[in-house]
């Protein structure tokens, strides 16, 4: 941590760097992401000497509440998945489901 940092700052960068380790990271790539996290954070609320643009336009973490994490490509979009369009197909009783594509299994259920 930067020298003068407060100590929410603090607590946030440990925070986020067991939360990262938590979830299988190795403690180097834990630190960089809490590093670049708190960083981000103190650049928007004014709490640092300078700042670039990318770090305070746009939504902050706490403001995307999680958008971008996690797997799935896509942008965030919450696309459903082969098998769960099979699924509802199943539920639905539609004729020839199990040789359907998902795009022809989302036609079917009126996606």
């Amino acid at each position: 941590m930067p020298r003068g940092s407060s100590g929410k700052r603090e607590r946030q960068y440990e925070h986020i760097k067991e939360s990262g380790e938590k979830r299988g990271m190795s403690e180097g790539r834990a630190k960089e992401m809490a590093s670049r996290t708190v960083n981000r954070e103190r650049a928007r609320s004014g709490e640092s000497k300078s700042s670039s643009r990318s770090s305070t336009q746009g939504k902050s973490a706490s403001q995307r509440g999680g958008q971008r994490s996690g797997g799935g490509g896509g942008g965030g979009s919450s696309e459903r998945t082969r098998d769960e369009l099979y699924d509802e197909a199943k539920k639905r009783n539609i004729e020839g489901r199990s040789t359907m594509t998902k795009q022809q299994l989302k036609n079917a259920l009126g996606h």
